[in-house]
């Protein structure tokens, strides 16, 4: 569902999937190729979000923004089932684990992993590459060549889920 809310209203790009129990509001933008799933909340009202093309919004997220402020999420990232997002930046291919929490105006670098349940502190960065895990966040390790291998994999699965949606759509079933 997409609502204008003071003057402002979602944009969404070609091929992207945005779910029938979805919650957009106000000045949110969606790149191309993306998949917002079942239950998300984006809220736009007194922030803005911007969430880059091929990336991965999955079942039950939540993002806001601080009054005035922008939250960008890159390119092909992915966000786990349940995450909570009140960050400045996301990177390009950074991977937020489920119910991680990427608290107000943290950043996340670019190809990060944030792990499952992790918890990214107010104001805090994680350095582009890294793995961090726990609570508060902290590295574990470098990203390797197989975890890049395998997150490509997973993104991929996300964009052509995104188009099949888009094709098939759903159907109720009563």
């Amino acid at each position: 569902m997409l609502y204008r809310f003071d003057g402002k209203e979602p944009q969404v790009g070609q091929d992207s999937y945005i779910s029938e129990t979805a919650i957009l509001v106000g000045a949110v933008t969606i790149g191309d190729n993306c998949y917002i799933g079942h239950g998300t909340v984006l809220r736009g009202d007194y922030g803005s979000i911007i969430i880059g093309n091929g990336t991965a919004v999955e079942e039950g997220v939540v993002i806001h923004a601080p009054p005035g402020e922008t939250c960008t999420i890159g390119n092909r990232v992915t966000i786990g089932h349940g995450a909570i997002i009140h960050s400045k930046h996301i990177g390009d291919s950074a991977v937020i684990g489920m119910g991680a929490i990427i608290s107000i105006r943290a950043e996340v670098g670019t190809d990060t992993i944030v792990a499952e349940g992790a918890v990214v502190k107010r104001n805090n960065t994680v350095e582009a590459g890294k793995v961090v895990a726990g609570n508060p966040a902290r590295g574990v390790r470098d990203v390797s060549e197989s975890d890049r291998e395998y997150w490509n994999w997973a993104k991929e699965i996300y964009i052509d889920l995104a188009k099949k949606y888009c094709r098939l759509g759903m159907e109720r079933v009563t």
